[in-house]
């Protein structure tokens, strides 16, 4: 067993992974040298701002002290002293576990103390020139397909289509607030007046985008239940004049029937394209609240979409975490359910190399996708695509030790887990 288990290990280290959702903003703004919300800053603690800082923030790190770790100016030295008594407490998490990772294989920093905080600084700025993302994806991490769901724009053109797969936003056009109105009008270049206005807008973006996307993504569950009733056109035109038209605020009665309406318009849309429909579940990335109640009738809600649209193919991101179980009976109940283990690593690797384990054991095998960093900095793909690297191999040695597997089954196994699965779903 400890030779196959060598064997397995470096099989699953040098097999190419396909990596189905990430944030990244686009390598030309990476190296603009300016800075706003997602970049604050440009050197090392730009790698703390996806995930680690909620860590910290749990760890006692104060607002202030976060705020300052991240402005542009302050020196190195500085910020090692302002997150290091932090440090220490959430270096065994997930989140910290891959950043650690990442300074390692990247940069060259064994530990990170404040005698190679200089070092890091320097690897820093060697590795982000023009380029690097393509050499993190390609040469460091050997992914076989990047997507991205962009948080600026509801379809990225981006300057590198071959490397970075992108998703059609159908959040923004499901929710129609003012935000996302304005989002659309500046990005098709028109004005929305009207329902039809609205209605024209998403076919324009299904007909410019529909067959250059890689999927449509949904991140709904952060602000509602994935409870989406059918709606008449004319019922969602009135509270859709109502409350845009009129310019009533955000939140206003009839939003959630607008949103209802615009959703299952979208899913038909997606539908017609034959695109996949990613929809995030489970835990959410916030502070000091998670509406576990909601989080936990996920699974539950997504069973009416399951049933009423078994033509489409629905991607359920984070495994549901941390009510991961339900989603392996989804798997197994509905042909059209897959699971997508995106963030999962990191949030619980140990609770995540669980799963994939339970999952394989009740589940066809074609219905998981096992990574996906959910990262907006690229670097950070390294050590989060190490450790999922070591979760499938951990979760393959347990169900092969156990006799649930036999040994002969390993290779085409894990070809398929690492990027068959997405290639079939996704195409190359």
């Amino acid at each position: 067993m400890s030779e196959f288990k060598t064997w397995l290990e470096e099989e699953v280290a040098t097999t190419y992974l396909a990596d189905t959702h990430e944030h990244l903003v686009e390598e030309s703004r990476r190296l603009s040298g300016e800075f706003d919300q997602r970049i604050p800053c440009d050197d090392w603690s730009l790698l703390f701002t996806d995930y680690v800082q909620g860590d910290l923030h749990c760890a006692g790190m104060s607002l202030d002290d976060r705020q300052r770790f991240f402005q542009p100016d302050v020196p190195s030295v500085e910020k090692f002293k302002l997150v290091a008594p932090y440090w220490d407490r959430v270096r065994n998490t997930g989140y910290a576990r891959a950043l650690t990772i990442t300074m390692r294989e990247l940069y060259g920093v064994e530990t990170f103390n404040l005698e190679s905080v200089e070092l890091l600084a320097s690897e820093y700025r060697r590795v982000r020139k023009p380029g690097f993302y393509k050499h993190i994806l390609k040469d460091v991490c050997h992914i076989s397909q990047c997507h991205v769901n962009s948080l600026d724009r509801v379809f990225m053109e981006t300057a590198q289509p071959s490397l970075l797969r992108q998703d059609l936003s159908i959040h923004e056009l499901s929710r129609c607030n003012r935000s996302d109105i304005e989002k659309v009008e500046s990005e098709l270049s028109l004005t929305i007046e009207s329902f039809d206005n609205w209605v024209s807008a998403i076919d324009q973006y299904f007909e410019k985008f529909g067959n250059l996307a890689v999927a449509v993504k949904y991140w709904g569950a952060y602000h509602r239940r994935l409870d989406f009733t059918h709606v008449e056109r004319h019922v969602a035109e009135r509270c859709f004049n109502k409350m845009i038209v009129n310019r009533a605020h955000d939140g206003a009665e009839g939003a959630q029937v607008v949103e209802d309406y615009f959703f299952h318009f979208c899913l038909r849309k997606a539908q017609d394209y034959s695109l996949p429909v990613k929809i995030h579940t489970g835990y959410l990335a916030t502070r000091d609240e998670m509406p576990l109640a909601r989080v936990r009738d996920n699974a539950i809600d997504v069973c009416k979409l399951l049933d009423n649209y078994p033509g489409v193919r629905f991607i359920l991101m984070h495994i549901g975490y941390p009510y991961q179980e339900e989603y392996i009976a989804l798997g197994k109940q509905y042909g059209n359910a897959f699971i997508d283990m995106c963030w999962a690593w990191i949030i619980n690797p140990v609770a995540s190399t669980r799963f994939l384990a339970e999952f394989l054991s009740a589940v066809p095998d074609h219905k998981v996708l096992t990574f996906g960093g959910d990262y907006s900095i690229a670097e950070n793909i390294v050590g989060h695509s190490i450790m999922a690297r070591r979760g499938i191999a951990k979760a393959v040695v347990a169900l092969v030790d156990g006799r649930w597997i036999d040994r002969a089954a390993v290779p085409e196994l894990l070809s398929r887990l690492m990027h068959l699965n997405a290639q079939e779903l996704f195409g190359e």
